[in-house]
C-alpha cells in the first residue's frame, strides 16, 4: 500500500468510525442496547465494505490503470446497492434495533463518501512523472544547450 493511499484510507475511516460511535452512542440512548449494537453493526459493514472497495481500487490501479476509473464507479453503484440489501435483509431482525442499524449505515456512508472526497481533495498527487534528467528539459529560443 502506498503512502498517499494509507492516508486517504485513513483520513476516510476516522471520520466514520467516530461518527459511528457518535451514532452508537445516540442509538444506546434512544433505543437501548439494541439500537446501540444496530448503530455499531451498520457502522461496522459500512467500514469493511468501503475499505474493501479502496483495497480492490488500489489493486486495479495498478495491474489495469486504464479501468480504473471504471472500476471505481462500478464498485461504488456495487457498494452501494450492497448496502441497500443489507438494510433489505436485516428490516425485520430481533438481534438489533432496525432504525438503528439503517440510521447508522446510511450516516456512516455519507460520513465516508465526504471524508474520501475531502482527502482526495486535499491530497496532492502527481499527475504527471517528473523527469530525472535534464535532458528532456525544453530551452528557451535562441539559447544553446
Amino acid at each position: 500500500m502506498q503512502s498517499n493511499d494509507a492516508r486517504m484510507l485513513t483520513h476516510t475511516a476516522v471520520p466514520t468510525a467516530a461518527v459511528g460511535a457518535l451514532a452508537v452512542a445516540v442509538a444506546a440512548v434512544l433505543a437501548g442496547g439494541k439500537g446501540a449494537i444496530g448503530a455499531a453493526v451498520g457502522t461496522l459493514v459500512v467500514v469493511v465494505f468501503m475499505g474493501i472497495g479502496v483495497l480492490v481500487l488500489q489493486r486495479t490501479a495498478r495491474s489495469l490503470p486504464q479501468l480504473f476509473q471504471a472500476m471505481g464507479l462500478m464498485l461504488y453503484t456495487a457498494q452501494l446497492l450492497l448496502l441497500l440489501v443489507f438494510v433489505a435483509l436485516f428490516k425485520d431482525t430481533t438481534l438489533f434495533d432496525p432504525k438503528a442499524f439503517a440510521a447508522a449505515l446510511v450516516t456512516a456512508t455519507l460520513v465516508w463518501i465526504a471524508a474520501q472526497a475531502r482527502a482526495h481533495m486535499k491530497a496532492k498527487i502527481l499527475y504527471v512523472e517528473p523527469g530525472s534528467s535534464d535532458a528532456k528539459k525544453p530551452h528557451a529560443a535562441g539559447t544553446v544547450a
